[in-house]
């Protein structure tokens, strides 16, 4: 991961911020799953933790040829009117490293009841005592609103960008570009 791009949203006055991430990230995603899995991660450099905020960035990180080669996909269609995109660059040598990661909240607890149900085979009654509704997990990080190619419906995909660290760890990223070991440089 020797080189980035950042693509930065332009100011709307029909759109929020909040919106245009979500709609350039659900491109992404989907570019990312024709072009090449794994290849590519991804970063949010302007992220605000304490309110909740993505920023206004979406920094690709990558090899020279993977970038550009991605960049040469048409993933960007419906979107150019609504982003500035910087040229490949070199990341700095001073760049720090971490994870930025996908985390799933347990926030529909029926659906875990049912879960447990099938596992352990309890009844119901069991499985309510065993998993309140008081259980569902709300998370205070960032997150994106997508929607599912495959049901339609939308969800919201919450981001963490774990502490930063020295050491690069090398790996795999995930259809949305992001892992839950492997680094990427930040600065």
């Amino acid at each position: 991961m020797d080189t980035y791009i950042d693509i930065i949203l332009l100011p709307d006055p029909e759109f929020p911020a909040t919106t245009l991430m979500s709609a350039l990230f659900g491109k992404f995603h989907r570019g990312l799953v024709r072009y090449e899995e794994g290849a590519i991660g991804v970063s949010f450099p302007d992220v605000r933790d304490e309110i909740r905020s993505l920023g206004n960035r979406l920094r690709l990180h990558g090899t020279l040829e993977t970038l550009r080669g991605f960049q040469q996909t048409d993933w960007l269609t419906g979107m150019r009117d609504h982003v500035s995109v910087n040229s490949a660059c070199v990341v700095p040598a001073s760049a720090r490293h971490r994870v930025v990661r996908r985390v799933q909240a347990k926030s529909n607890p029926e659906r875990q009841r049912r879960r447990l149900i099938a596992r352990k085979g309890i009844n119901t009654e069991q499985a309510i005592q065993a998993i309140p509704d008081s259980a569902a997990e709300r998370l205070n990080l960032p997150y994106l609103v997508l929607t599912s190619q495959s049901t339609g419906q939308q969800f919201r995909l919450f981001v963490e960008h774990l502490a930063i660290q020295e050491q690069a760890v090398k790996g795999e990223f995930g259809a949305y570009g992001l892992s839950s070991i492997a680094t990427i440089p930040w600065f």
